[in-house]
C-alpha cells in the first residue's frame, strides 16, 4: 500500500513538473524583449554613473577654478575651466546615454508583450 502511494506520488509529482517545464517556457518575442530590457537596464545604470563621474569633475573643475581666482594663479584658474567643461561634456553624454537605455528598455518591454501576444494567440489555436 505504501509503495503504491509513493509510487503514485512520485509520477504525479514528474507530471506535475514536466507539464510545468512547458507552460513556462518563453517565446522568442518574450526572450528577445527579456534580453532587451537586461540590457537597457545595465546601460542605464552604467549612463548614471557616469552622470556621477562628470558632475564629480564639474565640482573639482569649479573648486580649483575659484582657487586660481582667488591666489591669482591664472594656470590652476584655466585648468579649473578646463576640467569644468570636460565634465559638463561627459555628464552630458551620459545624460544621452541614459536616455537612450531608456528607450531600448521600453523596445525590449514591447518585444516582450508582443512575444506573449503571439504565445498567447498560439495556445488559443492549438486548444481549438
Amino acid at each position: 500500500m505504501v509503495r503504491s502511494l509513493i509510487r503514485l506520488s512520485l509520477a504525479l509529482l514528474a507530471t506535475a513538473f514536466l507539464s510545468g517545464g512547458v507552460a513556462r517556457a518563453q517565446s522568442a518575442g518574450e526572450a528577445e524583449g527579456n534580453r532587451m530590457e537586461r540590457k537597457g537596464n545595465a546601460e542605464e545604470k552604467a549612463a548614471d554613473a557616469e552622470k556621477a563621474r562628470g558632475a564629480e569633475m564639474e565640482k573639482r573643475g569649479k573648486a580649483e577654478e575659484k582657487a586660481g581666482k582667488k591666489s591669482g594663479n591664472k594656470n590652476e584658474e584655466a585648468a579649473g575651466k578646463r576640467t569644468k567643461k570636460k565634465g559638463e561634456a561627459v555628464e552630458k553624454a551620459g545624460e544621452t546615454r541614459g536616455d537612450e537605455a531608456k528607450e531600448m528598455e521600453k523596445s525590449g518591454n514591447k518585444a516582450e508583450k508582443a512575444g506573449v501576444k503571439a504565445k498567447k494567440a498560439g495556445e488559443e489555436a492549438a486548444a481549438k
